[in-house]
């Protein structure tokens, strides 16, 4: 290996961390430091090049754990969907108490009515205490869930909400709220909201709005990303449908 492989070749390792058990330390050589650092001072394109790869890579862990992730994200049966016919899946982790959840809901509602085509999966992710948590398992009973984008409307349009509020809104819709915080309790409804904050870890999500469409991951409310994102899945869901057309136009 010449002198500029080897300082390549140590410049990578600088930026590559450790893992496992570490070996006994190698006494610094001031000598090949001052080289070393000459040379990074005259190509500065090496750390870029190394800190682009290791973001590629990255990425790439990324987008495996996502793909694994995928039935769990975009195909569990307890969660409500608006849009079920749709062929691409958008995907949101929501708090009814995070103000920016609230902020981009009417967003979220006409991006649903805009694109029929497109499934909305909508992830209880309750990050605001009991008040959050009582909403969320109100809205996954078979009563809230019945109420569908009715109920989610009303909860995000409630500024401090809390349980009496909760309850209020639940009797205006028609709903008993003893009968709606009776079946909230059902333990299989903690499960799912604890099923949620495990994927959402595993996910490394940082917060609530985040959306997930199509492998790429949406922090906050970003709606000019998401309609991007949406556009895009549903020219490869298309796409997808017009390769299977030509293949097989008859459907046997």
């Amino acid at each position: 290996m010449n002198l500029k492989q080897l300082l390549v070749a140590a410049a990578l390792l600088s930026l590559a961390g450790c893992d496992g058990p570490q070996k006994a330390p190698v006494q610094n050589d001031p000598a090949f430091d001052r080289r070393l650092r000459a040379y990074l001072l005259e190509h500065p394109e090496v750390i870029r090049d190394a800190a682009a790869k290791l973001q590629a890579e990255k990425a790439a862990k990324a987008r495996a754990v996502l793909a694994k992730a995928q039935p769990a994200l975009e195909r569990d049966a307890r969660d409500f969907v608006a849009n079920p016919d749709g062929r691409a899946t958008v995907v949101q982790f929501f708090d009814y108490r995070c103000p920016y959840s609230r902020a981009v809901a009417p967003d979220v509602e006409r991006l649903i009515a805009a694109n029929r085509d497109v499934r909305f999966v909508f992830k209880q992710y309750p990050v605001f205490g009991s008040a959050s948590d009582y909403a969320a398992r109100a809205a996954l009973t078979p009563q809230g869930k019945a109420k569908g984008l009715v109920l989610h409307r009303a909860l995000m349009a409630q500024k401090d909400l809390n349980p009496a509020r909760t309850d209020r809104i639940l009797g205006q819709l028609g709903l008993n709220a003893r009968d709606v915080e009776a079946a909230a309790r059902d333990p299989a409804i903690a499960e799912q909201i604890a099923d949620t904050r495990e994927l959402a870890l595993k996910l490394n999500l940082k917060g609530t709005p985040t959306f997930v469409v199509a492998g790429e991951v949406i922090p906050g409310a970003d709606i000019e990303r998401l309609e991007t994102a949406i556009a895009r899945a549903r020219a490869s869901a298309l796409s997808s449908v017009g390769e299977v057309l030509t293949r097989n136009p008859f459907g046997h």
